[in-house]
């Protein structure tokens, strides 16, 4: 009977630390309520419903309202016969399956707007619209300063079977949850300036402020999300952090320019490329976390900076005042 009760009171405390770990985990990871009270809101426009349903005697209105979704060169005959298209109605009818709802990730892109305004006060809020792109993953999301397009048939899920073929490591970002990730990449470009020189550093660094920028508006996300990498990618780059750095200062890889590095190290692939036995073993574009990690000391040295100010310095002065070393 008393091994019992000690059983019951060791269960009961362990459910009171699990109840305390988890309240303490969700009451630390909260957006600012000076951002969250920001007068923003963002719907989607579902071209893509739209598309699927127009009847043939509505379409030349429809096509009038929507005049930059349809080249001039192509008739109404091409855009009925793709309405009508077995692959297209597939697709349509997936999305459909995968988002009943779109409410999550407009509350993503919502409350990414947010961060960006706040940060940002100059920046203005674009439209979003929706559409099925024949699983374009090379263009899963289109920005510009007046209109966001997203091909939400590239976000069905790295599993799903309609991504056959597709190599892994390109359908690890072909996932709902990496949506807002990729929505920052496509913002960036219009935020952040791109080196001028062809330096290996420098392109690094550029894809450091982009991974940065991603800390301050998606700060909720994990790290796995803002790099598109898996947890196990994660902990292989921490635990080689040193010997990565090391390889590129012994290798004399930080001012070289040339092209192959930005394949072997920035671009996404399935693994680095470094020539040697480990290669395997690595994630694709280690530069880039590299590059995070020479930003984050950086930030960390220089607290009270804003990310509007950071994104501005010059690669020189981040790399001097970073004064990284893994």
């Amino acid at each position: 009977m008393l091994n019992h009760f000690k059983l019951l009171v060791f269960l009961i405390l362990n459910i009171f630390c699990l109840i305390f770990i988890f309240l303490g985990c969700s009451n630390s990871k909260k957006i600012d309520p000076e951002i969250e009270k920001i007068p923003l809101e963002i719907k989607f426009d579902r071209f893509d419903l739209k598309f699927a349903s127009i009847e043939k005697k509505e379409f030349q209105n429809f096509k009038k309202k929507y005049n930059y979704l349809f080249p001039s060169q192509f008739s109404d005959s091409v855009w009925l016969k793709r309405k009508n298209d077995t692959i297209q109605i597939m697709l349509q009818n997936e999305v459909n399956k995968i988002f009943p709802t779109l409410t999550n990730i407009e509350k993503e892109a919502e409350n990414i707007f947010k961060h960006l305004v706040y940060n940002f006060p100059s920046i203005k809020v674009p439209k979003f619209l929706t559409l099925i792109n024949n699983v374009d993953y090379q263009n899963k999301v289109i920005f510009s300063d007046t209109i966001v397009l997203i091909s939400l048939d590239t976000f069905l899920g790295s599993k799903n079977t309609i991504y056959n073929g597709i190599p892994g490591y390109i359908k690890s970002d072909m996932d709902k949850n990496r949506f807002g990730s990729i929505l920052v990449d496509k913002i960036a470009s219009s935020i952040i300036k791109s080196p001028s020189s062809r330096f290996f550093l420098d392109r690094i660094i550029y894809k450091g402020k982009i991974l940065l920028l991603k800390d301050f508006v998606i700060p909720l996300s994990s790290d796995e999300i803002k790099i598109g990498y898996s947890n196990e990618q994660i902990n292989w780059a921490k635990q080689n952090e040193e010997y990565i750095w090391k390889y590129f200062i012994e290798n004399e890889l930080l001012f070289k320019t040339d092209d192959d590095l930005i394949d072997r190290f920035i671009t996404p692939a399935p693994f680095s490329k470094f020539y040697l036995e480990i290669d395997n073993e690595s994630p694709g574009k280690i530069g880039q976390w590299i590059g995070w990690q020479i930003l984050r000391s950086f930030r960390k040295k220089n607290p009270t900076l804003k990310i509007s100010e950071i994104l501005k310095l010059s690669y020189e002065e981040i790399f001097k005042e970073a004064n990284y070393k893994p």
